[in-house]
Parts: structure tokens; sequence; C-alpha cells
């Protein structure tokens, strides 16, 4: 089940945990917290459990994802492609132009799953992530 995260405080902590499970820079529980000023977030639940979740800002009428992440043991049941649909889903019913993410060079699957929903490369950022090093592709899905 995918939810709208509507007490930060509350999940938070969750949030971050699933961080430390999915990036080698993970954001700590306060950065999460400090996000929700700007940030839109959703959870995917299973058994009441945080799972997964992903999370979105907005400039003027532009869609920003800041990270998309689910837990090992959760992965391949479509919890990633559904949180990236109800971030399409939002973005729509914000009249949003675009909405648009950086994804590791060699993350075969999400880039796999994004362009299955509709994003398409549109650039590179250099040097873009560290531990390791690596670009990032930029995908957009315009609306």
């Amino acid at each position: 089940m995918i939810e709208r995260v509507t007490d930060l405080e509350k999940a938070a902590s969750d949030i971050a945990f699933i961080e430390k499970h999915c990036f080698a820079t993970p954001w700590s529980v306060q950065q999460v917290k400090s996000s929700g000023d700007t940030t839109v977030f959703f959870t995917a639940n299973d058994d009441g459990k945080i799972v997964g979740y992903a999370g979105m800002y907005t400039v003027l009428d532009e869609g920003y994802v800041t990270n998309i992440g689910v837990l090992p043991d959760h992965r391949k049941k479509g919890i990633g492609k559904a949180l990236t649909n109800q971030l399409i889903d939002y973005s729509v019913s914000q009249k949003l132009a675009f909405l648009s993410l950086e994804v590791r060079v060699s993350n075969t699957p999400a880039i796999n799953l994004y362009t299955s929903l509709g994003f398409k490369e549109v650039g590179k950022r250099k040097n873009f992530y560290s531990n390791p090093k690596e670009d990032a592709l930029i995908m957009t899905r315009y609306f």
C-alpha cells in the first residue's frame, strides 16, 4: 500500500533506515525531517511496516525526485514501480511540466524501470555520486 506521509516526524526514522540500507551516502533522520518543508514523501507499507519510500520537491511547475528506496529484501516485488507511479500521479495532479531524477549509470534495473515508465535520458552529471565515484544519468518524464 502506497500512502502520502502526513506525519514526517513519525516516518523520518523509517525513511532514514531505508536510506541507510539503500544508499552509500544516506540522509540522517534530521536531514529527512528538515527536507519536509519542501519535499513530499510517499511510503510503501507491508504489514504495517514501511519498506520503501519516494520523495520529490517542486520548483514552479517542475518536479525533482530526491530519492526512491526499497529495502533489499522487498525488491523485485513492484514496490519501486508503484512508488515511481505515485510520484508521476502526484506530478500530474499538480500540473507539473515534468518530473526529473538522477540515477547511477550502473543502476541498470532502475534505468530500465524509469524507461518503462516514460522517462528519457536528457543528460549526464559527471562524478555526481561518491562511494563509489560515478556519473549520473539525468532522466526526465515530460507531461
